[in-house]
């Protein structure tokens, strides 16, 4: 984040309370136009660090951040055993705290499974797809796992698929190579790339949490021209049968978002939250808040109008 992923005018602020000397409660934040978390479009999970979090020191915290009169903290575990305290606490210095829905996170827990164990249990038309691809495809798998001249090749491959896919260009260009080459210096990246001869088509960035136990698919693309072969779930499946069956990860997450391909891989959705934090004696918070009533009044409107039957039913004999 600090290397790569701070916009223009954004600086890196801390915020600790400390206890008999020790720190006891700490925020990473990132101040520009608004303060907020430490985070950017590609961060899967932000909170602040407690052992546990107490109402006093969240208050102690929140009185700082009234000065900014709106705050914004994203990437929130929703199963965070603190949040309820931390915002607790936030209330208690005067500030109003919103809570929102931010993005969802599908995860798999494989509870001793072995490769071929959690393929069986993924829905059938999964499997027949994978078996019909792979007969068909002659994609050979390189997969990059630590800092030497194949790393910095397979970086250069990943751009140039990634530039010939779908994907809108990246917002901080340079994050996904420094987080690769930082995740690299630890033996934690997994770059996976598949072959159809010497040409790259597509490629995956994953990450595994330093105890080697779990693993976070990050980012990735194939290229458009062949997408009739179905590169990224052969690549998907290639890379999940070397975590699985050769690394023996406990468990994995397929990063930000509510994808429809992630259902077919794994089986649980968990959601990541925010907390609008605002002053409402402040202009900035106020504003905030009077923008997140109207969304709110907004969303209920459509789902009212969606539920409502139309003012002119059609006949039977319209077309629908």
């Amino acid at each position: 984040m600090l290397e790569a992923g701070l916009a223009p005018g954004e600086r890196p602020r801390f915020l600790a309370v400390r206890r008999g000397g020790q720190p006891v409660l700490a925020l990473a934040l990132a101040s520009g136009s608004v303060t907020g978390s430490l985070a950017n479009a590609y961060t899967c999970l932000w909170r602040p660090l407690a052992d546990e979090v107490d109402v006093a020191d969240a208050a102690a915290i929140g009185l700082v951040l009234r000065r900014e009169g709106l705050v914004r903290l994203d990437a929130i575990p929703a199963e965070w055993p603190g949040l309820a305290a931390f915002a607790a606490g936030l209330r208690d210095a005067g500030l109003t705290v919103r809570r929102f829905r931010h993005f969802a996170n599908w995860h798999e827990e494989l509870g001793g499974r072995s490769w071929d164990a959690y393929l069986a249990a993924r829905p059938g038309a999964l499997r027949s797809t994978l078996r019909r691809r792979a007969r068909k495809a002659a994609f050979a798998l390189d997969v990059v796992t630590e800092p030497s001249a194949a790393l910095e090749a397979a970086i250069a491959d990943y751009e140039a698929i990634y530039a010939r896919s779908w994907k809108e260009p990246e917002p901080f260009p340079a994050f996904n190579p420094t987080l690769m080459r930082n995740l690299a210096a630890e033996g934690l990246v997994r770059l996976g790339l598949l072959r159809d001869g010497a040409r790259p088509v597509a490629a995956q960035l994953w990450a595994l949490r330093a105890d080697r136990r779990h693993a976070t698919l990050l980012k990735l693309a194939h290229d458009e021209r062949d997408r009739a072969a179905s590169p990224g779930s052969l690549l998907t499946e290639a890379m999940l049968r070397r975590l699985i069956g050769e690394e023996g990860i406990a468990s994995f997450d397929f990063g930000r978002g509510d994808d429809t391909y992630k259902r077919l891989w794994t089986s649980e959705r968990r959601q990541r939250v925010g907390l609008l934090v605002a002053d409402w004696r402040h202009p900035r918070g106020l504003a905030a808040l009077l923008r997140h009533r109207a969304g709110r009044v907004r969303a209920r409107l459509r789902v009212l109008y969606a539920r409502s039957p139309p003012a002119n039913p059609p006949e039977p004999g319209d077309a629908p």
